[in-house]
C-alpha cells in the first residue's frame, strides 16, 4: 500500500537546474532529484495543534493555516470549450508514490518508478487571496494570470462559497464563473514565472467536460466536481 504524507510535517522540495521556468525539463511532468524533509517553516501554511474541552471531555486537535483562495470556472462562448489549468501538485505526487530512505538518512523518491506524471493535475483557474484584494478582484487577475483572458470585474459571477479541509484547514473559497471570448485573449497565460508558477491551459469540450466528472483516470479537486455540475444544471441547455 503507498503511504500518505501530511503536509503538516512534511514539504516536498523538488529541485530544479535551468533556466526554463525554472525546470530541469521542457515539460512539468519531468521531475527528478525528490527527497521529503520536515516542513520547519513555509509562507503559506502553519501547523497547529488546538486543545480545547467538549462536554466536559479535553480534546487536542491539529490544523493547518494557510490562505484563503478562489477558483473561477471559465467557459469560453467563442469556441464553447471550458478552459483549465494543468500542473504539476507536489502533495497530489507524494500521496501517489512511496519513498525509499538513501544512505545518508535521506527519504528519496523514485522518480523512475514514480514518473512525474503522477502528480499532474486539472484544475479549475484559481489563486490565493495574499495581496490584499477582493476575491473579486483576485479572480480577475488569477485569469489573466493563468489563463490569459481579461474579464471585467462585473462579469465574474460569484456561484457560492464553500469551506474546504474542514478537518485539516477550514479555508474558504469564493467560486466564480465566467464567461470569456476569444477577443478577450490578451495573453498565453501559464502564470508568473517569478513565482515558480509552470502552468498549462487546457481546452475541453463539453462533452469531455461532463465525462471529466466521473473519470477517475484525472487529478482533480472536488471544488472543479462541483462547479461543473452546476454549469450543466444552471447554464448549459438540458438534453
Amino acid at each position: 500500500m503507498r503511504k500518505r504524507f501530511s503536509l503538516v510535517y512534511l514539504e516536498l522540495y523538488v529541485f530544479y537546474n535551468d533556466t526554463l521556468s525554472g525546470c530541469l525539463f521542457h515539460t512539468m511532468d519531468k521531475i527528478s532529484d525528490v527527497s521529503l524533509h520536515p516542513c520547519k517553516e513555509s509562507a503559506y501554511i502553519k501547523p497547529h495543534r488546538i486543545q480545547y474541552c467538549q462536554k466536559g471531555e479535553k480534546k487536542t486537535w491539529y490544523f493547518i493555516s494557510e490562505h484563503d483562495d478562489v477558483a473561477i470556472l471559465v467557459f469560453n462562448t467563442t469556441r464553447k470549450v471550458f478552459v483549465f489549468v494543468k500542473q504539476f501538485r507536489p502533495a497530489v505526487y507524494m500521496n501517489n508514490v512511496s519513498t525509499q530512505t538513501d544512505s545518508e538518512g535521506n527519504k528519496m523518491v523514485d522518480t523512475g518508478k514514480y514518473p512525474g506524471s503522477l502528480g499532474l493535475t486539472l484544475e479549475l483557474c484559481a489563486g490565493i487571496l495574499d495581496k490584499n484584494h477582493s476575491a473579486q478582484e483576485t479572480a480577475q487577475a488569477e485569469l489573466i494570470e493563468e489563463c490569459g483572458y481579461k474579464v471585467p470585474l462585473d462579469s465574474l459571477q460569484l456561484i457560492t462559497s464553500f469551506r474546504g479541509g474542514v478537518a485539516t484547514t477550514g479555508s474558504k473559497q469564493w467560486l466564480f464563473y465566467a464567461d470569456v471570448t476569444d477577443a478577450m485573449k490578451v495573453g498565453t497565460g501559464g502564470g508568473l514565472e517569478e513565482e515558480g508558477e509552470l502552468i498549462e491551459v487546457v481546452d475541453m469540450t463539453v462533452v469531455e467536460g461532463r465525462q471529466l466528472i466521473l473519470d477517475e483516470s484525472v487529478n482533480r479537486p472536488v471544488g472543479m466536481l462541483f462547479a461543473l455540475q452546476w454549469f450543466f444544471a444552471n447554464k448549459w441547455p438540458r438534453s
